[in-house]
């Protein structure tokens, strides 16, 4: 299975250099946010049939929002959402249109094998 991480900042639509696993892998739970300085951000997992390297068909993406005190290295994940109508509403239309264009580009057989309810998830209309 080939899966991919793509992490923005809450409203931003260029992503950051680091994963999930990468920012809060160091991280502790927050057990109380007062005093806390929270970043927020927007985390996309994609999955799609293939090996590790190369996706043949992009198959689901979960998308989850996350808090993170930088300073502190304490934060929040939030649980995973993988229906349609979720995701739609969590991304922005700067995001959608970010992840569209990179899995169009980068992977476009797996872009073009995807279904239809994949597609429609990075619509912007």
């Amino acid at each position: 299975m080939w899966n991919h991480n793509i992490l923005f900042r809450a409203e931003e639509a260029t992503p950051l250099v680091e994963t999930e696993n990468e920012l809060f892998h160091e991280t502790n739970p927050a057990l109380d946010s007062s005093g806390l300085q929270l970043e927020k951000y927007i985390s996309v997992w994609l999955q799609g049939d293939g090996d590790e390297r190369m996706p043949t068909v992009f198959t689901n993406v979960y998308v989850r929002t996350a808090t993170l005190d930088p300073v502190r290295q304490v934060g929040f994940l939030q649980p995973l959402q993988g229906r349609s109508h979720q995701i739609k509403k969590m991304l922005t239309a700067g995001q959608k249109s970010y992840v569209r264009a990179w899995l169009m580009k980068t992977y476009p057989k797996a872009w073009e094998e995807a279904d239809e309810h994949f597609h429609d998830v990075f619509q912007t209309t």
